[in-house]
């Protein structure tokens, strides 16, 4: 399993025992920093890449060391790696400590309570991974478009 250290922002491989980390549920964006490009000067430019940094001072919250992302730390080049995630998928979410739920489409100030909220909306719910990634971990926090604000947990 393949993720990225919160501190350093590098790619760390790891075989049998994982430490402890955070996994991010998202709906992908425009310029999304795939596995080939993250260690590359561009990833930092692209839109994407903001997103990583988030996620991983978001992590630093709950006092983990490693974040796991679909988009960055599966290379979707080698037909074996991708196979690995699909059928490991399940697995990764119900291991990890916290799932964070990055919906892009959500303004932080939304009040997930109300009968328009942007939440209830969010393009997120309408994935088809989203049924697992919503049951697999014990716990999931949802942030809208800034982070900073928790708008709801499982």
């Amino acid at each position: 399993m393949r993720l990225i250290n919160v501190q350093t922002l590098a790619l760390e491989e790891f075989y049998g025992r994982v430490p402890p980390y955070a996994i991010l549920s998202q709906t992908w964006g425009q310029q999304e920093v795939s596995f080939d490009e993250f260690a590359t000067p561009r990833a930092t430019s692209m839109i994407g890449y903001q997103k990583v940094r988030m996620f991983c001072e978001t992590a630093k919250l709950f006092k983990l060391d490693y974040v796991g992302i679909d988009t960055c730390c599966i290379d979707k080049r080698s037909s074996a790696d991708l196979s690995e995630a699909i059928n490991s998928m399940y697995a990764w979410y119900c291991d990890s400590v916290v799932c964070l739920a990055y919906l892009s489409d959500v303004p932080t100030d939304d009040d997930p309570h109300s009968p328009r909220s942007a939440f209830a909306k969010s393009k997120w719910f309408t994935r088809g991974w989203t049924l697992q990634e919503l049951l697999a971990p014990t716990r999931v926090n949802f942030y809208g478009q800034q982070w900073g604000k928790i708008l709801g947990t499982k």
